[in-house]
């Protein structure tokens, strides 16, 4: 039915037809969201995946920005998705960057954002959270970010003023999440920087988790989402080794890999298109092989200890697939349903269960990081277009 449907919503902006697309969600989710359960159903024992004491139906997960206010939560799990990740969600209410904010490159199947985290605040979406009542049977994450100048009257937040941010993030939101990920390289904010510099995370991550100690909920995963490298040929970057080391030191439990990306690296789109779309940052196939790459080596800097979520260019079985054998235990889609729509669910999750079986793998698990000690060429250096919003 979505290829009746693309060519109508392609027609109105990407910002317009995600508002319609989530508001027919939302009336489905209302009336009777276990009716289109069957449509999309897909079961299979080896998909299964146990993590962080959490149970995963499947790998395949709702990646953070589609949902940024939770406002779907039980719409995500009748399409099929193993688990899903809600946000960036901010301290404070913001209304994001100024429209036209988003943009479809058609010929690369990427996107474009510079939406600013514009999400209803945590107070907001953790009274949704609660008047939804019991939790959804599939993991909910909850993605958290600091608060963008935007909302503060135009000053960035920097220093202990940006970590209490964090913090009350925290503190509002942690006890409706099965997880919480730390949104430190979000490219599309004015001022400030981000978290990912080594000292910035060791401060952040000491409040962080010693608020989750005050909580009681010593057993909540706390991950972080990691910015691209520029290249998908990373053998080696030592601003990132200190970063993970610093992450490690504390007890994070994941990483996710990664955000979108700055730059317009890999594309075909032309450079009239790109000047007249501006900053923003990249997501899609074209930042596939740098994300995965990301995974491959978060998993061999880590040992394997650590767990990875995939996300970036995932957008079939194979690209999924691929990102679980550099090493990712779980992936998320963002883009790929832009494209592909809601069967894409299915048809990946059907897919995974066919190439496990193919290669002889009994579950997802056995197939996480099987390629991860494939050799890597030296770095080469990628072209860059318009910046994003620093």
């Amino acid at each position: 039915m979505y290829r009746f449907l693309r060519p109508l919503l392609f027609q109105m902006g990407a910002e317009q037809a995600h508002r319609f697309s989530t508001g027919a969600a939302r009336w489905v989710q209302r009336l009777r969201p276990e009716a289109v359960e069957p449509l999309f159903r897909f079961e299979d024992a080896a998909l299964y995946r146990p993590i962080w004491g959490l149970d995963f139906k499947s790998p395949v997960g709702l990646a953070a920005g589609f949902d940024k206010n939770a406002e779907l939560v039980r719409f995500w799990e009748a399409l099929g998705f193993g688990f899903a990740e809600v946000g960036s969600v901010t301290a404070r209410p913001a209304e994001g960057n100024a429209r036209p904010r988003a943009f479809r490159l058609e010929e690369d199947r990427a996107l474009v954002n510079r939406l600013g985290l514009g999400n209803e605040g945590a107070d907001a979406v953790a009274g949704r959270l609660e008047d939804a009542g019991a939790q959804p049977a599939a993991p909910l994450g909850i993605n958290i970010a600091k608060t963008p100048a935007s909302a503060t009257g135009g000053e960035p937040l920097t220093g202990d003023d940006a970590v209490e941010d964090y913090r009350q993030s925290f503190h509002r939101l942690a006890p409706h999440a099965d997880y919480v990920t730390l949104n430190v390289s979000c490219p599309n904010t004015l001022g400030g920087g981000t978290f990912e510099e080594p000292d910035a995370l060791d401060t952040l991550l000491e409040a962080i988790f010693a608020e989750r100690e005050r909580m009681n909920r010593s057993e909540l995963p706390v991950l972080i989402k990691l910015s691209p490298p520029e290249t998908d040929r990373l053998v080696y970057d030592s601003a990132l080794d200190d970063t993970v080391a610093v992450a490690q030191a504390h007890g994070v439990d994941g990483f996710v890999a990664a955000n979108t990306a700055p730059d317009r690296a890999g594309l075909s789109a032309s450079h009239e298109r790109l000047d007249e779309i501006g900053a923003g940052g990249l997501s899609g196939p074209p930042v596939a092989g740098r994300a995965t790459a990301l995974v491959r080596y978060l998993y061999r800097l880590t040992d394997g200890a650590v767990p990875i979520i995939g996300v970036g260019g995932v957008d079939s079985a194979q690209a999924a697939y691929e990102k679980i054998r550099a090493g990712a235990s779980l992936v998320q889609l963002y883009t790929g349903l832009v494209y592909e729509g809601p069967g894409l669910v299915k048809y990946i999750k059907e897919g995974l269960a066919e190439r496990l079986a193919e290669d002889g793998f009994g579950s997802v698990a056995a197939a996480v990081g099987v390629d991860a000690d494939e050799p890597v060429a030296s770095p080469q250096q990628v072209p860059t277009g318009a910046p994003a919003v620093a």
